[in-house]
């Protein structure tokens, strides 16, 4: 992946969000090749694709907190509907601008097929990582929720995904903070364990690449029958990686990002 001469500019909070109460961050460049919006997974903010941010320099790059998360919280109702429609709205107005590639990390993976196969004529190209799609491919070992108290499950995800030693370092305000979307996780959670898929991957015309660790076997079989409902799904598998791959690897997600878009170009 090249690198431009000069550094590109940080991301900043829009005031003109295309949903109103959303809480959209951006980065502009000169000439970019096309805009990627950046959709979070369950219990985790727009604000950590920082670094993938920083490394896709030959972009425009959109993050938001999707509702019912941190900058987004009040916004009701927090379904993977409103998720998609919320997608939508970014796509449209970032589609006035030029092309439009969507990365999804885990539960933000099935909201970007969701708004692709909703607006393919305005998607130029997916990339997930990790999303979880047990409706392909069933998963035998779901952890199960130990009620319904939003508070002590989001201190109990937070401690499963990321560990203990992470969640002892975080403030008292961001342990409270995380507590708080604790609503919001669940209703993810909710959506995964339902039994009748909420998207027809079958309907998916926009070239995707499903991203998986080499560390968990799980997503690797996925990513196999993935291909088999659709052969536009293209996986792809990252060496030394793990789940938080938009933290950790950041530089093979960007290079994968910028190796894809020219692999559509060049095609299309």
């Amino acid at each position: 992946m090249s690198s431009p001469s000069t550094t590109p500019p940080r991301l900043h909070f829009v005031t003109n969000s295309p949903v109103e109460g959303l809480a959209v961050a951006e980065r502009r460049v000169a000439a970019p090749l096309a805009s990627v919006i950046c959709v979070h997974g369950a219990l985790d903010r727009g604000g950590s694709f920082v670094r993938l941010v920083r490394r896709l320099a030959r972009f425009d790059v959109v993050v938001y907190d999707r509702r019912g998360y941190q900058g987004s919280r009040d916004l009701v109702p927090v379904n993977l509907a409103a998720h998609i429609e919320d997608l939508s709205a970014l796509i449209t107005s970032e589609a006035e601008r030029g092309p439009v590639i969507l990365f999804g990390h885990s539960y933000g993976g099935l909201v970007t097929l969701g708004a692709a196969i909703a607006l393919p004529s305005r998607v130029d190209m997916v990339v997930d990582y990790e999303s979880p799609l047990p409706w392909v491919l069933r998963r035998e070992h779901f952890h199960a929720l130990q009620g319904d108290d939003p508070v002590v499950e989001a201190e109990r995800f937070f401690r499963r995904i990321m560990g203990d030693r992470a969640w002892d370092r975080l403030s008292e305000d961001q342990r409270d903070s995380r507590r708080r979307d604790g609503t919001a996780l669940l209703n993810d959670l909710s959506t995964v364990r339902q039994r009748e898929a909420p998207v027809d991957l079958r309907a998916l015309r926009v070239p995707t690449t499903y991203a998986y660790g080499d560390q968990a076997e799980y997503y690797r079989a996925l990513a196999i029958e993935l291909v088999k409902v659709n052969p536009i799904i293209e996986p792809h598998e990252f060496k030394q990686a793990g789940h938080a791959a938009h933290l950790k690897n950041a530089e093979q997600l960007a290079a994968l990002i910028e190796d894809r878009w020219a692999a559509t170009c060049a095609s299309g």
